[in-house]
């Protein structure tokens, strides 16, 4: 029952979530390092409240763990929101970050030294053909977008810039993922705790985007005034709108967690797949993003990847045993 209310977070939080950051880029595409800013200081906050008891908790993982692994999810977070800047558009991002599991196969070969089955590269292949799809149907697209400015060369080399930034991001995600499938194997998986460590010690790295989020700040003061129903108190909608981001992205990354805790990695990737999947949709239908044929082909293959990858879909006549080697 638990993990049940556990996938309904999921699906709840997350698409909450992606739904007003949208609001947030849609309106102002540098908002990136506000949101993940307010994120992590909210998440740090409840942390150092509840799970480290105001600091009086010794954490069970040794500290120099959690440095890599912040180290690494602070880059992931950082790069995904500042990719925003750079002429990506929301669908496009969240077909890209769908593509972890291509990433991950990649380098548990090269880190891990595992072997998989070939049902695996098939999805793998689906995974990436279906990504490359997308970025080409997207390029066509530079020029429709909000934040064109009027000059090819330059609005194309900003593209690129962005989808460099995602395939980095990607693949540093991977690696965290392999880390803290490591870590979680020598210490055991103590989920609020890492959530807390992982939020908590990159704060100080914000002091270098103060620039971006001051302006970021003045901005959100000048938006719109929204009135708040019940209370009849009226504040600018986006700062509304980053407000319920920073609530929606705790309960999803909360409940995702906890899900690593009661269920396998593999039904994880799937409920977080297909959550994305929800995401995808209501955002081409609400926000009326550009989305062609060739992006459904490519969002297709990508899913159908994922589904083999899970096992959800078997492909048993041309698969044999998955054989690992830690």
């Amino acid at each position: 029952m638990y993990h049940i209310l556990s996938v309904c977070f999921v699906f709840i939080g997350c698409c909450s979530n992606v739904y007003f950051l949208e609001l947030l880029v849609s309106e102002y595409p540098g908002s990136g390092n506000i949101v993940t800013f307010s994120q992590f200081l909210f998440i740090a906050l409840e942390g150092f409240i509840f799970t480290s008891k105001f600091g009086m908790k010794k954490a069970v993982v040794p500290f120099s763990y959690y440095v890599s692994m912040v180290s690494m999810f602070f880059i992931v977070q950082v790069v995904n929101n500042l990719a925003f800047n750079f002429n990506i558009s929301m669908p496009l991002h969240m077909i890209f970050r769908s593509g972890s599991l291509a990433a991950t196969l990649l380098l548990g070969i090269i880190i891990l030294k595992r072997k998989y089955n070939l049902s695996k590269y098939i999805s793998v292949g689906l995974i990436s053909s279906g990504i490359i799809v997308c970025t080409i149907a997207s390029a066509k697209q530079v020029e429709t977008l909000p934040s064109h400015t009027g000059n090819a060369t330059y609005d194309y080399l900003m593209w690129l810039i962005g989808i460099s930034l995602l395939v980095f991001a990607l693949f540093m995600s991977s690696r965290m993922g392999i880390f803290q499938e490591q870590t979680y194997a020598k210490y055991g998986k103590h989920p609020a705790e890492a959530m807390f460590y992982n939020h908590a010690l990159p704060l100080p790295a914000f002091i270098l985007m103060y620039k971006s989020i001051y302006s970021a700040a003045i901005y959100y003061n000048a938006s719109a005034p929204l009135l708040i129903p019940v209370i009849g108190l009226t504040v600018p909608k986006l700062w509304m709108y980053l407000c319920l981001n920073v609530l929606t992205q705790y309960v999803c990354i909360r409940s995702v967690f906890i899900l690593t805790t009661e269920c396998t990695s593999l039904a994880v990737t799937l409920v977080v797949t297909l959550r994305k999947f929800v995401s995808l949709m209501f955002s081409i239908y609400y926000f009326q993003n550009p989305f062609t044929i060739y992006h459904w082909i490519g969002a297709a293959f990508v899913f159908l990847g994922t589904l083999i990858f899970t096992e959800v879909i078997k492909v048993d006549s041309i698969t044999t045993n998955e054989k690992k080697t830690a």
